[in-house]
Parts: C-alpha cells; sequence; structure tokens
C-alpha cells in the first residue's frame, strides 16, 4: 500500500501513564509507525497536535479538562488532515454515534488486540473509517439513518458550552472555568445558563447526571 509506504505518525491521548506506556509498547513494536507524543487530556493534545503534527491520534474519551470527544471535534475543525481514532471501554451505541458525528475515524475498544490496533491505525491514514467488529455490526447501519440528524441535546449545543458542561460536571468553580478557559466570570455564567435553557435542567446536580449520562464525564470522575 503506498499510502503506508511513510512513517504513520501517532500521538497518544490518555490521562492514565500506564495505558500510554502499553500502547506506545505495542504501537512500537508494528513496522511503519512511529509514536511521537502523548497528552494526558484533550486540552494537552490539542496543543501537541500543533507541535508535532501527527498523522493519527489515538483519543481516549473519559479525560478530565477537555474530554476526547469535545477534542476530536476540535481536531477536526483544526487540524483537518489529522484522523482522530476514538478509544474506549464501552461498546455503547451512543458513544460511538457521538464519535462518528463529530468527525472520528475509527472507533476501538481497550481490549482490542494488536492486529485491530494496527488496521485502525493504518485504515484512518489512508482516510478509512475502522469499527471495532463488537461495535460495527448495528452500529453502522442505526448510524446511516441517523446521520444529519441534529436532534440529540448534544448536538445541540455549542463547543465553548460542551466545554463549560463537563468543566462543572468535574466540579471546577467558576471562576475556576473562567481561568481556564480565559474567560470572563460573566461569560460563564451566561454559558451555565444558556447551557441550563437549552437542556431543561436548572440545577448544577443535573448538568452532572447529565454530563455523565451522555458521556463527557465518567462518574468516576
Amino acid at each position: 500500500m503506498t499510502a503506508t509506504s511513510k512513517l504513520i505518525r501517532v500521538l497518544l491521548a490518555d490521562n492514565h501513564t500506564l495505558v500510554r506506556a502499553g500502547l506506545r509498547a505495542l504501537l512500537e513494536n508494528i513496522e511503519g509507525i512511529q509514536v511521537v507524543a502523548e497528552a494526558s487530556n484533550g486540552r494537552e493534545a490539542l496543543r501537541l497536535i500543533a507541535d508535532y503534527q501527527p498523522d493519527v491520534v489515538l483519543m481516549d474519551v473519559a479525560m478530565p479538562e477537555m474530554n476526547g470527544l469535545e477534542a476530536a471535534a476540535r481536531v477536526v475543525k483544526e487540524f483537518p488532515h489529522v484522523r482522530v481514532i476514538i478509544l474506549s471501554m464501552h461498546a455503547n451505541e451512543e458513544y460511538v454515534l457521538q464519535a462518528l458525528r463529530l468527525g472520528a475515524m475509527g472507533y476501538v475498544l481497550k481490549d482490542s488486540g494488536t492486529n485491530e490496533l494496527e488496521l485502525a491505525v493504518k485504515a484512518s491514514f489512508q482516510g478509512e473509517t475502522y469499527l471495532s467488529p463488537a461495535v460495527s455490526k448495528h452500529v453502522i447501519s442505526d448510524y446511516l439513518q441517523r446521520v444529519g440528524d441534529e436532534s440529540s441535546s448534544l448536538a445541540q449545543l455549542t463547543s465553548r458550552q460542551r466545554e463549560v458542561l463537563q468543566l462543572i460536571a468535574e466540579g471546577q468553580t467558576t471562576k475556576e472555568i473562567a481561568e481556564l478557559l480565559f474567560i470572563s466570570v460573566k461569560t460563564v455564567e451566561t454559558h451555565r445558563m444558556q447551557l441550563m435553557k437549552r437542556l431543561s435542567i436548572y440545577d448544577v446536580a443535573g448538568l452532572v447526571r447529565y454530563a455523565i449520562r451522555i458521556g463527557l464525564v465518567t462518574s468516576e470522575d
């Protein structure tokens, strides 16, 4: 395959050091693949993508500050040449559909073998979508029926609103969110009010439950 004749540069994004170490060890034993950088959250991943310009990013879903799905959406918008593969422990259909809607080229379960990881990286590098066999059978047909359907509540939120929602769900104060996003406290409060109105959820606990339900954060966070 001519598309794989050059080294495929890969960036790893996962908040668990041992997981990243394991992925790096697996990938570096595959001919034609080079791991160029590692990130512990989505925000750091975006910075490193700008610095290293990888071909493929392996992105965990549940990461602090900015989760993998939101980071994937930013990558697709800001670095259209970079292919994103979502890594997850969940075969949940909604997780997969969210990843595809946001522009991910692949969705791989964390218990997958080395061969599957290699297939996913090389397929995405060539511009092909790759889903783990365990999730692909029913998801593809359902996705084709629902693609373009913007009725889901998550799709109604702006990127900034999703970002604020995750940080609220992670327990960050209004002041901390403002400092992290380089915006004013008043702007954060405005985003929170808009979130509540759009989702018809009028308390922080409800926002946290919603964020967990749709996969922006995990209950362990």
